[in-house]
């Protein structure tokens, strides 16, 4: 009997896990189809800055839900990548996708050298070093005008030729443009939480003595995960400067740290696609309610509370636990 037992149990799992595997893909689909209708519906930057805020929670998500690293200096990198790329393609003359690549890398190599010094604490040890991380960065950002513009940021950032041939001047062109990375940049974050990888970081999150007892080297993958979030907060920030045409102290503010935080947090800590629809909530509450002014942050703050409250695993995370599946 005992013998029968698992091999009665295998389908069943297989068979759940396969159903899994198809809503996931059911649900890619899904998004690949609301990008392909949204610039016809919606305005093409709104569209495009939701995108960009999305990646930059999916980044935040892939170090607080899966690699269980709390930072709350994210902007960092988002911000100093917006930087060299609008630096790069305004003064040096490259082209839009050398200047988003030579962003994202330095996002990644200040991903490296912020994650080094922040791994050797963790908790709110961590959490504080990469604030005051991050802090210097923005003071720098303030106090070297020749490079950052200071105060008054890069502006008028042109948005040149893709490979010197497509004009992204069209706010419509350019959208299918920020529609790819993103594509990109969520399906590099699925692969990376769904390989060996992924699981090692999750087990490490979970109970890094058990994993450091099993001969993994627990302060290499977080480092890992670390540059990986970086990387992603990086392509997010220089496909903003390119959209937005600027590049400004508030990309590298600890607001924004503060509200990639909140955004992760609305769609759902630790799910796949909780991020983008915390990114949606939150640009679209920016958007419409702009015009009550300094109200929207307190609102924002009455739906964070309520969430926590209601909702404390998120949107996507509240429907996930209804349907029994990850989201």
């Amino acid at each position: 009997m005992a013998d029968v037992l698992p091999a009665a149990g295998a389908p069943a799992s297989d068979e759940a896990n396969r159903g899994v595997a198809t809503l996931h893909r059911n649900i890619f689909i899904g998004i690949a189809i609301a990008l392909v209708i949204a610039p016809f519906v919606a305005y093409p930057v709104f569209v495009m800055k939701v995108l960009c805020f999305a990646l930059f929670a999916l980044a935040f998500n892939l170090l607080l839900g899966y690699g269980g690293l709390l930072s709350f200096g994210h902007a960092a990198y988002f911000g100093m990548s917006s930087y060299v790329c609008a630096y790069t393609a305004k003064h040096w003359g490259l082209n839009p996708e050398f200047a988003i690549l030579l962003g994202t890398g330095v996002a990644s190599l200040l991903g490296l050298v912020f994650g080094a010094l922040a791994i050797r604490r963790q908790g709110i040890y961590f959490a504080m070093i990469t604030l005051a991380l991050a802090q210097m960065v923005f003071f720098f950002s303030l106090q070297a005008p020749r490079f950052t513009g200071g105060e008054d940021g890069i502006q008028a950032v042109p948005r040149g030729k893709l490979f010197g041939m497509i004009n992204l001047a069209d706010d419509r062109t350019l959208y299918w443009v920020v529609a790819l990375i993103f594509m990109g940049g969520l399906l590099a974050f699925y692969r990376i939480i769904h390989s060996p990888f992924g699981q090692v970081c999750k087990a490490i999150r979970d109970n890094e003595p058990r994993a450091i007892s099993l001969g993994y080297r627990a302060n290499q993958y977080k480092l890992a995960v670390f540059v990986l979030s970086a990387m992603l907060a990086g392509l997010a920030g220089a496909t903003k400067a390119i959209v937005f045409q600027l590049a400004s102290l508030t990309d590298v503010h600890w607001s924004m740290s503060g509200e990639v935080v909140l955004m992760t947090l609305v769609g759902g800590l630790g799910t796949i696609f909780g991020p983008i629809v915390g990114a949606l909530v939150i640009v679209s509450m920016q958007n419409f309610l702009a015009t009550l002014g300094a109200w929207v942050t307190v609102i924002q703050g009455v739906i964070f509370v309520l969430c926590v409250l209601l909702f404390r695993e998120g949107i996507l995370g509240v429907i996930a636990k209804w349907i029994k599946k990850p989201l």
